[in-house]
Formats: structure tokens, sequence, C-alpha cells
């Protein structure tokens, strides 16, 4: 049995993960205890999706060794399955190093992936999919949302009417296989016991706390260049809004912007919203999470408190 648990980090967007993970590595690393981030993040997986993404820094990364950032090519897709083969491989390599493995970032699927397993969910099938998406060009995603409702209802209770990929997906599982997403995603097999550890969540005291953090960082990102950067990737000529990089939040608004959708002031606006309602849909995700420990990310004693949850870890025991 390890003596190292595997310590979750998870919080919305703009929570400050990132700060809080680089302060836990340095007081770890002050005791002895050598630390390495895995990165739980959907997009920064993704290279040329620096500003966006909020990736670590030169300067963090070179602090810490970070693993799963820029490893696909924007044209690649990056799923949750493979999430979780990567991040289990991960976790050996760096406990066989002696090693802590600190897994960081808001991409709840891939947690739920890695801690409660995924089931076999069939792959997509490119004329279903093309047959959903010219409905909803005719009739609208709120009218497939409302459909899906009929059909899985616990799977459209937690999706925005809007959310056009999400309900899409969810429309073929059921064409599919004839049973509702949620179902599937229930039958997932139990995770392995490798990964009991400690899960800790910052989660901010107020909200409207959060959302001024939200619009504060996408100030800070368009004067860092997101625009510039989103420009490039559109001019690539190889990249389309189906791929799983360009409907990242923030991305997709502007590249709609860039595709004559709208100004960019407009577009700038539609990712905040969309931001905001990411950050709302992460926080749902967390309360309905069990064994959190709960941290407040403005509070000075956060990482003591994250400490204490780590030296208090025994396998099998929730934190």
């Amino acid at each position: 049995m390890h003596g190292l648990p595997v310590v979750l980090l998870m919080g919305p967007t703009a929570s400050g993960k990132t700060d809080l993970s680089l302060r836990l590595a340095d007081r770890l690393a002050a005791q002895g205890r050598g630390v390495e981030i895995i990165s739980v993040d959907s997009a920064q997986v993704y290279r040329e999706m620096d500003v966006g993404t909020a990736k670590p820094d030169a300067q963090a990364r070179a602090q810490i060794p970070h693993h799963l950032l820029d490893i696909c090519d924007p044209a690649e897709p990056y799923s949750a399955a493979r999430f979780r083969g990567d991040a289990q491989r991960l976790i050996g390599e760096i406990r066989s190093r002696e090693r802590l493995p600190l897994l960081v970032g808001g991409s709840m699927l891939y947690f739920r992936a890695l801690t409660a397993g995924l089931s076999d969910l069939p792959s997509a099938d490119p004329v279903l999919r093309a047959r959903i998406t010219q409905r909803a060009e005719r009739e609208g995603w709120a009218a497939l949302h409302a459909e899906l409702a009929t059909l899985d209802a616990r799977t459209a209770a937690r999706l925005h009417p809007n959310d056009g990929h999400r309900i899409q997906r969810a429309l073929e599982v059921v064409a599919t296989t004839g049973r509702p997403l949620s179902e599937l995603r229930g039958d997932a097999g139990p995770a392995s016991a490798a990964f009991d550890g400690v899960k800790l969540a910052l989660m901010p005291p107020e909200r409207a706390e959060l959302h001024a953090r939200i619009a504060s960082r996408l100030q800070q990102m368009m004067a860092q260049g997101f625009e510039e950067e989103v420009r490039r990737l559109h001019a690539r000529g190889d990249l389309h809004v189906e791929l799983p990089s360009v409907r990242a939040v923030g991305y997709r608004q502007l590249w709609a912007w860039l595709d004559g959708e709208g100004d960019l002031a407009q577009a700038t606006q539609k990712a905040l919203e969309a931001t905001r309602q990411f950050a709302k849909r992460q926080i749902t995700w967390l309360r309905s999470e069990h064994d959190l420990c709960w941290l407040n990310f403005e509070a000075p004693e956060a990482v003591d408190m994250a400490l204490r949850q780590i030296d208090e870890w025994t396998p099998k025991s929730p934190c």
C-alpha cells in the first residue's frame, strides 16, 4: 500500500487553484516532501493555448514539475478517458519517485473519471451528430434541451439550454444505446483503490467575489494578448468549432466573432457570461461530491488546512 496520498485540489475557475497549489508545494518541499503537479484541465492540454487557459507560466513550471500541459495539438481531441489513463500512469510514476501527486484543476468530468471510473459510452456517430446539428439549426438548442428532458431528465437538469455540445452528446447516447447518459454514467465501475486520497475544494465565500475575480482575470487575459492568441488559431485554417479546443470557454466566443458574429466587445461580454456559467456548473458539481475538505480561497490559513488534511490522511480514510 502506498504511503503517499493522491491530493486533488478542485475549484471553480478563477478561484486561485494555481496559486494555492504552488504555495502548498513549497510548504511540502520545505518539509522534505517532493511534489509533482498533474493538471486537470481539458484546455491546458493544448499547445498554442496559453493565455486563455490561464496556463501556469514558465516560472511556476520551473519551480514545480507539471504534467499534462501542452501535450496535444489543438486539432487533436482529448477526452476524459484519455485523461484517466494518463493520470493513472503519472500517479504511479510520481509515487515511484517517492513524491506526492497533486492534481489541480477545474475539469470536473476528468476528476470524476479518475475517482469514480467511466462507463463504456459509445463513440460519436458522425451521421447522427450531423442530423442533430441540423435539427439544432432549425429548431434551436433550447428545443432539443426540452426533448432531452423527456428522455434523460437528470442530464437535462444539469445542462444549460444553450450547451449545444453536451445536449448533442446526451441525445447521441440515448439514440445509440436506448439508455440515458445519466444511467450509463451510474454504471461506471469503482475507481482503483490507488486513488484513495485527499480531496480539497476551493470555494468562494460569496458569489459576487468570484464574479469579480472572473471579470478581472478576463480583462487581464485580453491585456496579455488573448485576442491575438485566438486570431493565430483561427488563421491556421485546420481548426473548427466542433473541436474540443475551439469549444473551450472564451475561445469559442472570440472564434464566433472572428467568424463574423457581432463585435469584439460583444464577444468579450459573452465570454464573461459563459465563464460565470461555467463556474456555476463547477460549484454545483462540487456541492454534489462527498468527502471534500472545503477551503476558503481568501483565507490565509488555507495552506495550513490543506497540510493538516494531508498529514492526517490514512489509506481508505475520508479526509
